[in-house]
């Protein structure tokens, strides 16, 4: 049974996404919709090293992985910052939480 399509506000924190998103953009996201290359969504990343876990992301879905094309290559838009899939492996469908529908507010800065 497909989810249901639930509308949701999140806030931007860090640079990865620069410079599409900001730190402090709030984003109007879309659960329960499939995944779609190209676009922002936000996922659900692996724990640390450490075994810590880490805060819901927002990334780029690059497509499906070429290993495993039931699974997700995620990236950051600022080359220089984030958590990629080149540091985590890819991400299973359930670990794409929404899909990124645009920006509500642009943070100042």
């Amino acid at each position: 049974m497909p989810l249901r399509r639930a509308p949701a506000l999140v806030r931007v924190r860090g640079r990865s996404m620069l410079p599409t998103y900001r730190d402090g953009d709030i984003l109007l996201v879309v659960r329960g919709m499939r995944p779609r290359p190209g676009r922002a969504h936000v996922v659900r990343l692996p724990p640390d090293a450490a075994g810590r876990p880490r805060p819901l992301s927002v990334k780029r879905l690059t497509g499906p992985d070429p290993d495993a094309p039931d699974r997700w290559w995620v990236d950051s838009d600022n080359p220089a910052e984030g958590v990629t899939s080149f540091d985590v492996g890819s991400l299973t469908s359930e670990d794409v939480v929404a899909v990124v529908a645009g920006r509500v507010w642009r943070a100042l800065g």
